[in-house]
């Protein structure tokens, strides 16, 4: 049963809920900005992700308070200095990066508060985080307010000038995803880590063009055992292997006498393996038995 909703009927913070469990896991913009007067402000943001690599340009956005309908810190200190460094968040952050959320009183410095180290940029007025593992000097290039009412955001457009990266997270001069431990922002209270053990890849189908879902037989597609993702990772397959290659795999497995449903279940375990080929010729076997 679905449970449909017209946003316009809901109250704001019931939507804000919605909103942001849904929409998840969201990474953090850590964003280091001054006012006109210098005074430094730091505040993570997770209305936040980068949109184009040439030029590259990421968009965050401090929403106006759910409460009172004021305005970040943040928000008014790009307005008069419109330059920002956006730090990333990792797990050895995480807490002081929370902290750092507090609503503390505007020319209060929450690299201070939250225990961070300043460390001056090469372009822009605002410091980075010393600790961050990824740091992007930006300028702002437009600011975007939504709307004036309550929960309301306010892109805010940056152009990334300088970036700076801690050589502890790079594996053969490259960024690390491991290395990195990245966190990312869920609904209410809730986090999630970045580990090896929660991490999988996909082969992604950019110089290749996958035979598709709907080009395999219909038992396949139909079938009780495999699952979408099986059958995702099947349609990413260029060709459907000759009847020679399968013969060779079935003979070979030792696998002749098994049922569909057996084969099925042989093949689901492959995919899992990342052995795609061998299980759709243990699937092709099936539907020709």
């Amino acid at each position: 049963m679905i449970k449909t909703l017209d946003p316009t009927t809901i109250p704001q913070p019931e939507l804000y809920t919605i909103l942001s469990t849904a929409v998840a896991p969201r990474p953090i913009c850590f964003a280091s900005t001054v006012d006109a007067e210098g005074n430094v402000n730091l505040s993570p943001y997770s209305f936040f992700n980068v949109f184009s690599s040439n030029p590259p340009v990421m968009v965050f956005s401090p929403t106006r308070s759910g409460r009172d309908n004021s305005l970040k810190h943040t928000h008014q200190n790009v307005v008069e200095v419109p330059e920002v460094v956006i730090n990333v968040v990792n797990h050895k952050m995480a807490e002081q990066m929370s902290l750092s959320s507090t609503a503390y009183e505007k020319g209060v410095n929450e690299f201070v508060k939250a225990g961070f180290t300043e460390v001056p940029s090469v372009k822009v007025k605002p410091p980075r985080v010393g600790e961050a593992p990824v740091s992007f000097e930006c300028t702002v290039l437009e600011v975007v307010e939504l709307a004036q009412t309550p929960g309301a955001g306010n892109l805010i457009i940056a152009q990334v000038d300088m970036i700076h990266i801690n050589d502890d997270y790079l594996t053969d001069d490259v960024l690390d995803t491991e290395k990195l431990d990245l966190v990312g922002r869920m609904g209410g209270n809730w986090y999630i880590r970045a580990i090896k053990e929660s991490l999988f890849e996909i082969p992604k189908p950019i110089r290749t063009h996958g035979i598709g879902v709907d080009a395999l037989p219909k038992g396949i597609r139909e079938s009780d055992v495999l699952t979408g993702n099986n059958l995702g990772r099947l349609g990413n397959l260029e060709q459907l292997p000759s009847p020679q290659d399968i013969k060779t795999i079935v003979e070979v497995a030792g696998i002749q006498d098994k049922s569909k449903t057996e084969l099925h279940t042989l093949a689901k375990q492959l995919l899992e393996d990342g052995n795609t080929e061998k299980a759709m010729a243990y699937l092709l076997f099936g539907e020709n038995m």
